[in-house]
């Protein structure tokens, strides 16, 4: 019996990744003044950010699709 199916891995764990909110970032672009920000440590859902540039202070949310947003402080 063949099968009809792909299954890849790498996929399932993003998917799972992103589902668990455990997703981890290293950079952000500042909406701000749209600077690049790599940051020191990994960050992740619900931790302080501050724009290097321009001194805006955000707050990481990842949503259910493993997507970053920053709100304003």
């Amino acid at each position: 019996m063949s099968n009809d199916f792909q299954f890849d891995d790498d996929d399932f764990a993003k998917e799972a990744g992103a589902a668990s909110g455990s997703r981890v970032f290293k950079e952000f672009e500042c909406p701000g003044c749209d600077a690049h920000n790599p940051v020191d440590d990994t960050f992740t859902d619900g931790d302080e950010l501050r724009c290097n540039y321009c001194g805006c202070e955000y707050l990481a949310r990842i949503n259910s699709e493993g997507r970053l947003k920053l709100k304003a402080v």
